[in-house]
Parts: structure tokens; sequence; C-alpha cells
């Protein structure tokens, strides 16, 4: 047992000198500052954060969310034909379906889903 460790610990040892070696002889990187630099969806990210902000845009991200949410509250249901009262899942994903349905019916109505006006 004891020559097992001993010799993992030689090769982890071995192993380290030699990468330290090898990494003195790799050529110097020279950093690039466009690769460096953060990409913030082409907006420069060291410049004025108070800038307009479009509020339909804010609205629809909102939106994407909730309906996000609310699918992947219904991703566990085909484990749900498994309980002992599969009726009651049928029940309660009808009822997340319906209420996604008129929320979305609603937001239509208000404009919500219109891009320009």
């Amino acid at each position: 047992m004891m020559n097992i460790i001993t010799t993992h610990i030689t090769i982890t040892i071995l192993l380290s000198c030699v990468l330290a070696i090898v990494s003195f002889w790799l050529p110097q990187m020279n950093p690039d500052y466009e690769k460096l630099s953060p990409y913030e969806c082409g907006f420069d990210p060291l410049g004025s954060a108070r800038l307009p902000f479009s509020l339909r845009f804010f609205l629809v991200a909102i939106l994407f969310l909730l309906f996000d949410l609310e699918i992947a509250l219904l991703l566990p249901l085909p484990w749900g034909n498994q309980l002992s009262y599969p009726l009651t899942t049928f029940l309660w994903a009808a009822a997340i379906l319906i209420l996604l349905t008129v929320g979305l019916i609603y937001e239509w109505i208000q404009g919500g889903l219109e891009w320009a006006e």
C-alpha cells in the first residue's frame, strides 16, 4: 500500500516539475486589448450607465421570464401520471395552461406584445 502511495506522489511531483520547466520554454504571450475587453452587446462598458432604456423591451423580457418559468413548472408532468390520482395532476396542469393563455390574451389585447406603436 505504501509503495502505491509513494509511486503516485513521485509521479505527481515529476509531472509538476516537467510542466513548470516546459512553461518557461513556451513563448511569452502578448495580451491583445480587444480580446481582454468585455463585450457588452455592442455597448461601451466604460460609458455612462444612465442611457435611455426601452420600456417595451423590459416588458417583453419580463413576460418571457414569466412564461418560461411557468413552462418549467409543467416539465415534470409526465411523471405525474404515475401518482395515485393522475386526474388531479391533469386538472392542475390544465389550470396552469388556462392561466397562461388568459394572461397571454390579456397582454395581447393591452398591446404589451406590440414592439412598435
